[in-house]
Formats: C-alpha cells, structure tokens, sequence
C-alpha cells in the first residue's frame, strides 16, 4: 500500500524562509509545501542577502521565484535540516487592536459601566450596533511595535519576571513588497507581498498605566518585551491567498483550543488596514501590518500562560507557528 504524502506546509507553490545551518548563518530560502528547500544565496547577487532585499526587489524576484519553484531539477535538501526563523526583519511593524467584531463585542459587555444593570443580551446589541457602525464609518486603530520584539516561529517565548498577566493574540500579518505611502483601499492590496503569522503576546497588566490613567495605554511595556512577538514560519506570497478575508486562525494552548475565528469578522479588512497605516506612515518592503486579534484571550478566559505552556498558532495556509513559554530565569 503507497502511503500518503505528508499534508502541505502551506498553500500555493512555494513560500519564503530565513533558515539557518547548524551555526551557520541566517539565509533566505524558497520552501516547497512538501518540506524541502532551495537555499537562494547567491540567486539574485552576491553578498548576504536576506528576504527583506528579496521584498526590495519584489516585482523583479516574484517571477524568478515561480520559475524555481517550477524547476524540478534544482538540488534541494530536507526542511528538517535548518532552523527556522522569523521570515522577515522588518524595519517597521503596524499593529491594529480592536479590530475583530466578536471580540469588541465581548469586551463591551464584560467591561460593564458602574451603575449598568442591563441584562447581557441588551448590552450585547447595543455593542453589535456600535460596531457595525464602526466598520462603516470610523477608522482602523493602529499603533506602532518594536522589531525587537520579533522572535522565530519556534522559539521559545520569555515571559518577563514583572509580566503579571501575559496573555496570546494570534494574528494575521501583510508583509509590505512595495513602498506603500497614501495608497487608496483599491490599490493597498497590490503593495502586499504576502502573508504570515503573528502572535502578539501581551501583558494585560501593564496595558494601562497606574501611575496616571489619563495618559492610556502603555504599548511599549505591554507588548514589546524581546520575543513577544512570535513570527512565521513562512511568508506565503499573496497570489497564493485567495481571499485574505476568509482565513481561519486558530491558537491552541497545551493542544486546547483558545482562539478560532475567520478574518471574515475583522471590522476592517487587510485593504483597509494598509490604506490607513499609509496615509501617516510610508510603508517599506518587508514592513508588517498586524490586523488584531479575535476572541480567545487568555484575561477573558481567566487562564494566561505560565511557564511550560505550549501556544500552537495556525492560519488557513500559512503554516502552524509552535512555541513554548519559560519563565525568565527558568532556564
């Protein structure tokens, strides 16, 4: 009996990796979704090049990448033979909070008003509307991160020793091919290379301030300690992604899962989010756009992540992202 090919990696012909040998040094990589690699040192000029001058280049590189990935002959060799990495060294990172409609919802309701006696299924409408409202008329939330904070997709994750109450956030991340500043919603998706995953823990405890209300929330200190954010494996070129609006994210922890919900319930979709990051930013190849989370947090379920605990991150064909979380100084 012919024994079945192992399931695909990802969707579509090939995606990009960084990849390093043991005590090598990180190269880009063009992966099959059957586990094999073609290193791409030297394919488009000497030096050290990485994904990030791949996307620089973009519209030159795409068509050569489909060439070799089309070409049976070239040498490849076993994924299992390297380290996987972040796929990309972004030089900015864009991320979106309160943009899955679900998740809004359940925070209206469980952060009632003092004095709010209404029964849930009231305040749950009253929220539904709002945020119907919202993705009608209002603008995408959008802040900036640190690419310090950005770790490999199988890394381990250091919970700081003052993160009282660290928590997962699954996400979908574009990574920018083409400079993008002021682009209309029509044209945003044309300056997308491609996408991947994102898990963009967060302290809950230190996302506001206690010393001063008034100043709002600490993004620095609530989100951007080193490996917060967990990255890859792969960047799946965006020919591949039929409809980056209906894509399933799934986060399991010790193999339950936490979070599971389509991109169909972001309030504002990839298109609307790169459009409204670029009107004040110039976007640069290799840039991430996070676009938030869905319901599943761990402060909702009253269950953050401790030492040991495992976090399975994955999207419909992106790949599945595995990292362990250690307590710092645990090692």
């Amino acid at each position: 009996m012919t024994p079945e090919p192992p399931p695909a990696l990802f969707t579509g012909p090939f995606a990009l990796g960084t990849l390093s040998a043991p005590h090598g040094p990180p190269f880009p990589a063009l992966v099959s979704p059957d586990g094999h690699v073609r290193a791409l040192r030297h394919t488009f000029g000497g030096g050290r090049p990485t994904v990030r001058h791949l996307l620089e280049r973009w519209d030159e590189v795409l068509p050569r990448l489909h060439e070799l990935a089309a070409d049976g002959s070239a040498p490849r060799r076993p994924l299992d033979d390297f380290r996987v990495h972040a796929p990309v060294e972004p030089r900015q990172v864009l991320q979106s909070g309160a943009n899955y409609r679900q998740h809004v919802i359940d925070l209206h309701v469980t952060h009632r008003a003092p004095g709010d006696d209404r029964p849930e299924a009231e305040r749950r409408a009253e929220a539904a509307e709002l945020m119907d409202r919202r993705a009608a008329q209002d603008l995408p939330y959008v802040f900036i991160g640190l690419p310090s904070a950005i770790a490999g997709p199988y890394d381990d994750v250091v919970l700081p020793g003052w993160a009282e109450q660290p928590d997962w956030e699954l996400e979908l991340a574009a990574v920018i091919g083409r400079p993008a500043h002021r682009v209309s919603v029509d044209d945003a998706p044309g300056h997308v290379a491609g996408y991947t995953i994102a898990n963009d823990l967060t302290d809950r405890a230190t996302v506001f301030r206690r010393d001063m209300p008034q100043i709002g929330a600490d993004w620095l200190r609530s989100k951007n300690a080193p490996g917060f954010t967990p990255l890859g494996p792969w960047i799946v070129p965006s020919g591949a992604i039929a409809d980056p609006g209906d894509l399933r994210l799934t986060l399991r922890l010790n193999g339950e899962t936490m979070q599971d919900e389509s991109t169909a319930d972001m309030l504002f979709d990839v298109a609307r989010m790169v459009a409204y990051a670029s009107r004040s930013a110039r976007l640069l190849p290799g840039d991430l756009v996070l676009t938030g989370s869905p319901a599943g947090n761990g402060i909702h379920r009253g269950r953050l992540l401790r030492d040991g605990d495992v976090m399975e991150g994955a999207i419909t064909g992106l790949g599945v992202q595995r990292t362990r979380c250690v307590a710092e100084g645990a090692r």
